[in-house]
């Protein structure tokens, strides 16, 4: 049975401890400040991590250095990808990242990318439209990135993404390919925030007798 150590306590980590008590996983700590956990106990836990971009990449080497391993959920640092994926491997830590832990999300991913490559110069234009809350720091959301980096991959172009912030949505992501012809949508709906936490800690469980960096869609 792993052990966990949360990097953050906000709503998202809060989250994540109902799910971890659901399954009868140990939460050993809930942690504002990751770095002041003792390594001797880090070893031993998988740290889960959703913070701030600024929080994670001041913590990351602490992290890949003393956990067993690491989930990381925050988002707004890829423009450091390679720098994080080389710390973790260079120290063995295994560890899973994605722009969104929802499963629903991810199928959603699956779907961009088969889709995308199927319109390739057949006269169709993407567009993604992200939805969340207007306590939400970074525009576009790291997941709509995500869905334009395979819209782009696939198609040849980079699509228009259009950030909205309003009330307390969760989070609603719309990939649209618009012909003279037709329209095709591909949509998903978060109703509550409590798909990714569930598939964080799918993502944790994953960790054991893994090795090296992984997305997290790859192992689904």
């Amino acid at each position: 049975m792993i052990q966990v150590i949360l990097s953050g306590y906000g709503k998202m980590g809060h989250m994540i401890e109902k799910e971890l008590q659901r399954l009868g996983i140990p939460l050993v700590q809930a942690s504002e400040d990751i770095t002041a956990t003792d390594p001797a106990v880090a070893a031993e836990c998988v740290c889960i991590d959703f913070t701030t971009p600024e929080a994670f990449r001041a913590n990351y080497p602490f992290i890949a250095r003393h956990f067993k391993a690491a989930v990381i959920g925050t988002t707004g640092w890829n423009d450091i990808l390679t720098e994080v994926r080389d710390t973790f491997l260079d120290a063995g830590t295994p560890m899973i990242y994605a722009s969104n832990f929802s499963i629903g999300v991810n199928a959603l991913f699956k779907a961009v990318k088969n889709v995308s490559q199927m319109l390739r110069d057949a006269g169709y234009t993407p567009e993604i439209e992200e939805v969340h809350h207007i306590h939400k720091l970074d525009a576009p959301s790291g997941t709509a990135k995500s869905l334009g980096a395979l819209v782009e991959e696939g198609m040849g172009e980079s699509p228009r993404i259009a950030s909205i912030r309003e009330g307390e949505v969760p989070g609603i992501h719309t990939v649209t390919y618009l012909s003279d012809c037709d329209r095709l949508t591909l949509k998903h709906e978060a109703f509550s925030r409590e798909g990714f936490a569930r598939g964080a800690v799918v993502a944790a469980l994953k960790t054991e007798g893994l090795q090296g960096v992984h997305e997290f869609s790859s192992l689904l």
